[in-house]
């Protein structure tokens, strides 16, 4: 049976709301409060930044439990790296857990520190496959899909491993509700530091690879919206109503 992949309601991050509970996942995890007060004005402040009630320095350490939203300046400006004999340190690693933590109950497959308000170059994503379950069998076929376990990424640095590419559409955690399509790279290679800070190599694929394009771009202040297709930008209800004229065709040219 042929594929019609301009049909295909491809979805990226968050994850669709199952049609099945999802597992416990988070048991043995911490649950920090989704706010917390600011040490230097008495208010309740959320993740992000407050509209000058704080700076980068002030908000490098904190544990966050909220996605931070469009808009929120830590999601449009490059993200500092860790330093290496950081990575290891009890700050640096509550914020990889809190990162985990967020991603996990959102649920999203992938996730940066600067979505939780914490300009600093880490990411983390997975995908299993009970994630995968969820999407139609020809999606997951056309996107690539296979799930694999938690990666964590201190100080990423991506290149392209070959010039093929493919359309597919993307959402994101801090752009909730809607999609758009995106060219990425099928084929990359990201290094970096695992949480422990040893040296790290992934060669990536298919839709993992695309996850890593997407997280590292929010360390570069870059949104998916940044990027899309403009004429294929939609709410996620619409995902399965036709692609306009004239627009790419979803899956590789």
């Amino acid at each position: 049976m042929s594929i019609t992949l301009t049909r295909l309601p491809q979805r990226f991050l968050p994850l669709p709301t199952p049609l099945k509970p999802l597992k416990n996942h988070f048991s043995t995890l911490p649950f920090p409060p989704l706010t917390r007060p600011s040490p230097s004005t008495g208010f309740t402040t959320k993740a992000g930044w407050l509209m000058g009630l704080g700076s980068r320095n002030k908000n490098r350490g904190g544990v966050s439990g909220e996605i931070v939203k469009a808009g929120d300046p830590v999601l449009h400006e490059r993200a500092d790296e860790v330093a290496v004999e950081e990575i290891g340190s009890e700050r640096v690693q509550r914020v990889v857990d809190d990162m985990v933590r967020v991603m996990r109950l959102a649920p999203g497959v992938g996730l940066a520190a600067p979505q939780i308000g914490i300009p600093l170059r880490i990411i983390v994503l997975e995908d299993t496959k009970e994630y995968i379950s969820y999407a139609p069998k020809d999606e997951i076929k056309a996107q690539e899909r296979q799930p694999f376990n938690l990666l964590v990424v201190v100080n990423p640095q991506l290149k392209k491993k070959s010039n093929k590419t493919a359309f597919f559409f993307e959402g994101c955690l801090s752009v909730d509700g809607y999609r758009g399509m995106v060219e990425r790279y099928l084929q990359v290679e990201v290094t970096g530091y695992d949480r422990f800070g040893k040296p790290i190599k992934v060669d990536a694929s298919g839709w993992q690879a695309r996850i890593f394009q997407h997280e590292c771009d929010h360390l570069e202040g870059t949104l998916y919206v940044d990027k899309m297709v403009p004429r294929t930008f939609r709410i996620t209800e619409n995902l399965d109503l036709p692609l306009a004229a004239g627009v790419p065709k979803l899956g590789a040219p």
